[in-house]
């Protein structure tokens, strides 16, 4: 396997500045690519529903156009960190935040891609405080180059693996769906509520309990939950450590099993967990302790995700460049509320659901990770020979 330099074999290059907001085109042009596109891009959102150029502002303001299989990741910025890795689907205007690398004919570009997956971009970064990449660093690094037909080998091999779990994780969204359906199918929208259920205020259903920690001697063990640990919508809670791990300073809310953690910034991105597990959370988010007299938690979570509070959230918080809701904002919201045998009814179908949602993540965290396994080993030449 012959070794070479990345410059040899393909084009690097960053984008341009970002145009105005009245530049962009909803449906003519090609499309634009901001570094904070890559997350949604990464995860299966399709390119041509980005906000798009018309040639004649991209020429007038010279942008950088790049073709379709370009690779993509942020070379700026503290996303540089989060090692997403893209490639192009169609042309497109980048960014000036995002590292573009155009493939020569001796590379493939899905090799190049699994590469990048395998070698994240961010071990290029020299200082972390302040994440940058050099274009030219990224020109100098050392690519083990076999044959075209390995590499298509390669290639197929671990697009082939990681289908299995794009698959997996399409059986964990069925089964958000499938609770969003049940909580709609017993209560209806909320924010129409055609069965025509009374409203109670939010501190009928539940209290806002924060209680702050700063000296953590006795906390070393417990989960430190950050507003980047909850999975918009689905309120999952991912990729969590130790309070020690972290080696947290400064204050952060304790919370237990019984709690919702709800986080008060950027509330359009409707992060709202329920966790199985006592911890510390982020003070950009707030415990929240529903009444069990009243009202069942799943229930209240629900509801909190629902357009009717999404509405009211928007409406309320702070316009900013980072908006967030306060307590009073929070507890002005009234919601439908149902019979409480009912909540609580939906409340074991959840558990139910999440049962077996537990499962399906427990196998999808063993595939992912003979996935990585696999990609070393592909690049360390281990799986074919020249």
């Amino acid at each position: 396997m012959m070794k070479i330099k990345l410059k040899k074999i393909a084009k690097v290059l960053s984008g341009s500045t970002a145009p105005k907001d009245n530049e962009f085109s909803e449906n003519n042009g090609k499309p634009f690519i901001r570094a904070g596109h890559l997350e949604e891009l990464c995860n299966g959102k399709s390119l041509m529903e980005l906000p798009k150029i018309e040639e004649s502002v991209a020429q007038n303001r010279k942008m950088v156009l790049v073709p379709e299989n370009t690779i993509l990741f942020a070379k700026s910025g503290m996303s540089i960190l989060k090692n997403r890795v893209y490639k192009t689907t169609h042309e497109a205007y980048i960014v000036n935040h995002l590292a573009a690398i155009i493939c020569s004919n001796e590379i493939e570009p899905d090799y190049l891609y699994y590469f990048f997956r395998a070698n994240p971009p961010s071990r290029l970064v020299l200082d972390s405080s302040y994440p940058s990449i050099r274009l030219s660093d990224i020109g100098e690094i050392d690519i083990d180059l076999p044959s075209k037909a390995i590499q298509k080998k390669i290639s197929k091999l671990l697009k082939q693996a990681e289908e299995i779990i794009f698959k997996r994780k399409a059986q964990i969204e069925a089964l958000d769906q499938l609770t969003q359906s049940v909580f709609l199918e017993m209560f209806g929208d909320p924010l129409l509520n055609p069965k025509g259920w009374k409203k109670e205020s939010f501190s009928y259903f539940a209290k806002i309990d924060t209680v702050m920690i700063k000296d953590f001697t006795e906390y070393g063990e417990l989960i430190h939950v950050g507003i980047e640990n909850i999975e918009k919508d689905s309120g999952r809670i991912v990729n969590c450590r130790t309070v020690a791990e972290d080696k947290i300073v400064s204050g952060k809310y304790l919370f237990n099993e019984k709690h919702i953690i709800y986080s008060k910034i950027r509330p359009y991105l409707n992060k709202v967990a329920t966790p199985n597990f006592k911890g510390v959370c982020s003070a950009d988010a707030y415990p929240i302790l529903v009444d069990e007299t009243k009202a069942s938690r799943h229930f209240f979570a629900f509801l909190l995700r629902s357009k009717a509070f999404l509405n009211h959230v928007n409406q309320h918080s702070d316009r900013t460049n980072i908006p967030k809701v306060n307590k009073n904002q929070l507890l002005s919201f009234e919601g439908i509320c149902p019979p409480l045998e009912l909540q609580n009814k939906f409340s074991k179908v959840v558990e139910k659901i999440e049962e077996q949602r537990e499962l399906l993540i427990q196998g999808l965290h063993e595939l992912e990770k003979n996935f990585n396994s696999l990609m070393q080993r592909a690049f360390k030449g281990e799986l074919f020979n020249d």
